[in-house]
């Protein structure tokens, strides 16, 4: 006698391929950020920007692109020792984005246009940029 709740077995196996399709894609998610992804992918490159932080960003970025899923995973394992610091809805927000395999290229663009759109203060020399 099977339950009506209880999942059968080819549905249970069906659910675990689809999340073993989706951890392990190679496509990148082609469907548009929300105005509050995009939001927060602005608000993290304008910080990094302004701390000065944006070649060695790039740099950590790329090298831990295709493992983006992973760091998603981890931020929501961590969630509860970083929410004491952090603002909870924010990192949940911030996780879902890691998920997906294009924010960190997008991420990377954004940082990339806002420091080259700052401009040296005009006491700095030529050539020496204000980071």
């Amino acid at each position: 006698m099977s339950s009506v709740l209880k999942p059968s077995w080819a549905e249970t196996w069906s659910r675990v391929q689809a999340g073993f399709r989706h951890a392990f894609a190679t496509e990148a998610d082609t469907a548009a950020l929300s105005p509050e992804d995009q939001a927060l992918l602005d608000r993290i490159a304008e910080t990094v920007v302004q701390r000065g932080m944006a070649g060695p960003t790039t740099v950590f970025l790329e090298s831990l692109g295709p493992m983006n899923f992973l760091g998603g995973q981890a931020l929501h394992f961590l969630a509860p020792i970083l929410e004491v610091v952090l603002d909870a809805k924010v990192l949940e927000h911030a996780a879902r984005l890691l998920e997906r395999r294009d924010t960190i290229g997008r991420l990377i663009m954004l940082i990339e246009a806002k420091s080259l759109s700052r401009t040296p203060p005009p006491h700095a020399p030529k050539g020496v940029s204000a980071q």
